[in-house]
Order: C-alpha cells, then structure tokens, then sequence
C-alpha cells in the first residue's frame, strides 16, 4: 500500500499550473524529430554548427530573421532570408569558400540542393516557409558534412 505524500499533490498543482501558464510549443516534438532526421545523409560524420550570436536567435520564432551567421570549427556559414510571398530566398556565403554541395531541408517540404560557387556563395531561390536546416557537404578534399540548428523561416 502506498502512502500518499503532502508534496505529491502539491507537485501536481505545481505541473497543472506549468501546463497552463507556460505549455509547450505546439509543433516542439515535431520539430525535434525533424533537426534529428538525418536519414538521407551517408557520411555518418556529421558536425553540427553553432549560432555564432546568441542574440540572433531574438524574435527567429515567427519573425523574418534576415541574416543569420553558424559556425563550426574552420566553417562559417552566413545566409540572407528574403520573404518572396508564401517562399523565401536564401542567399548565402561559405568560409572557406569552395564549391561545396548545400541542402536546405524543411520540414514537411523535402530539399532544395545546389552547390556554392568557387567564392562560397550558394542561391536558392522558391525555398518553403517553415522548420528549416542547412547541409553542407564540404567538397573532396575534406569530405565532412555540417549541419546547423533548425530555425522557423
């Protein structure tokens, strides 16, 4: 037989209250799964990029971004949000520059891919609104692939 504990219920109320004031995110699980699918990459090699500002991610949630800056190791990844209606243009810059293989995913949309031009700049046009990730596949000679934090664009 279990003895019932005062702190028992008071931690009921206590978790009733979190779920009312502060639920989580509608999508949080999803979009979880989502930053952690990485099914279709065979290089099981994967590093995964940093904000290289955490003020950057101020308002990302459901807000137009404009440019956001990873890094990871010798790597910089800069892009460009431009909203085009229901899409979105994304520019971008790799550091080194090199002509290495770019993916956008988003979520519930598949990927784009193209590759970054000998200067590092990669363009994609017609990219879907919603929970995105960048690949990038570094070219031959350093064989790795990178990935950074989703974002909501």
């Amino acid at each position: 037989m279990r003895t019932h504990h005062p702190d028992d219920e008071l931690m009921t109320q206590v978790a009733r209250l979190v779920n009312e004031l502060d639920p989580m995110p509608p999508g949080l699980v999803e979009r979880a799964q989502f930053a952690l699918a990485l099914d279709d990459i065979d290089n099981v090699d994967i590093e995964v990029a940093r904000w290289a500002d955490n003020r950057t991610l101020t308002g990302v949630r459901g807000g137009l971004p404009g440019t956001i800056t990873f890094f990871v190791g010798d790597l910089t990844v800069m892009v460009n949000v431009t909203r085009t209606g229901e899409r979105q243009r994304i520019d971008g810059w790799l550091v080194p520059a090199g002509a290495h293989g770019v993916e956008v995913r988003v979520a519930e949309h598949g990927s784009s891919t193209t590759t970054a031009d000998e200067g590092g700049r990669f363009v994609l046009t017609e990219v879907p609104r919603g929970t995105t990730q960048l690949l990038v596949r570094m070219n031959a000679e350093q064989s790795r692939t990178v990935v950074t934090p989703t974002v909501d664009l």
